[in-house]
């Protein structure tokens, strides 16, 4: 009759090998799925400029940092690029010219957003856009050391009395050219990672938006228009849809620094009604598309934080 050692010992071999056959099985199909997205350090030209410059308020600067995203992936002109267009939709919400500057990076992770300040050290932003989180998941970058390296680049900006909005990484369980399961993995960890970085950046100052909906129903279903030639990264209408969820967030940050520098002598005077721990806003960020998570800003509320939700139209 055999030992129960070696029979413990026996499942936990086989067991090994069930979990180094699975991770091999994923690996595989991780390099299968890269291979069909394809890659390239192209990008569309320049969108750095000024937009709107005939309208009478004072110049925001915004600076936009991050991954592909960000980028604007695909795009052949400068105007369909995301910073464009958030350059020219920011200018019209808030009656002033906006001077962009982008230093994103295709291909860029988390641990690239340091050097992508660095580079306009001498430019003072009003507002930093932050686009990331797709590279750590499929290069596989522990969620807690992604997160980490996200409040730290927060944390430098709004110690420069710039405001950060960050569209947290979308759902990469509906892109096409990953099979499952690797979908099922990916869309587990792009979505942990979402709320891990939900978490840090608003902890440390930042305003988040999730964008994990952008690849969801909307994207499933018109994906025809919504995905670009590599059925990867967005097309100019998919970056338009996260450009509409992003520009909110940026004039709601800008005007609310306006307002707290008008009333800074004025304590406010009742609780903001959606306001409940950062790990709940979080979690319920990461299930609704284009909600913005921002921290309260009364005395000690660090670890709590108020949620804005989108209007759902019919």
């Amino acid at each position: 009759m055999p030992r129960p050692r070696r029979i413990a010992a026996t499942a936990l071999i086989g067991s090994g090998a069930t979990v180094s056959g699975f991770y091999g099985f994923l690996v595989g199909e991780a390099l299968l799925a890269r291979r069909a997205i394809g890659s390239s350090e192209e990008r569309p030209p320049s969108p750095d400029g000024v937009y709107g410059d005939d309208l009478p308020g004072r110049t925001i600067r915004v600076l936009v940092i991050g991954d592909s995203a960000a980028v604007g992936f695909g795009m052949t002109t400068a105007e369909a690029t995301p910073s464009a267009m958030i350059g020219i939709g920011l200018a019209h919400v808030m009656d002033a010219p906006v001077e962009v500057k982008c230093r994103a990076v295709v291909g860029a992770q988390t641990s690239d957003l340091m050097r992508q300040i660095d580079e306009v050290s001498d430019w003072d932003p009003d507002v930093a856009l932050i686009v990331v989180g797709t590279n750590d998941v499929t290069h596989q970058v522990a969620p807690g050391t992604s997160a980490r390296l996200l409040a730290d680049a927060v944390r430098r900006l709004v110690a420069a009395d710039c405001e950060v909005v960050v569209g947290t990484t979308p759902d990469l369980g509906t892109v096409r050219p990953i099979m499952q399961p690797l979908r099922a993995v990916a869309r587990r960890w792009s979505r942990n990672l979402a709320r891990r970085q939900t978490i840090a950046l608003v902890e440390a100052g930042g305003r988040a938006v999730s964008l994990g909906g952008l690849l969801g129903t909307l994207f499933t279903e018109r994906r025809d228009i919504m995905f670009g030639a590599d059925n990867f990264h967005p097309s100019e209408t998919g970056y338009a849809n996260m450009v509409s969820v992003l520009i909110p967030a940026i004039a709601a940050s800008l005007r609310e620094k306006a307002r707290s520098a008008a009333y800074a002598s004025f304590a406010p005077t009742s609780t903001p009604r959606d306001l409940m721990p950062v790990r709940d806003a979080a979690a319920e960020a990461s299930e609704n598309a284009g909600t913005q998570v921002v921290q309260d800003g009364t005395p000690g509320g660090g670890r709590w934080a108020t949620v804005l939700r989108r209007r759902r139209v019919g």
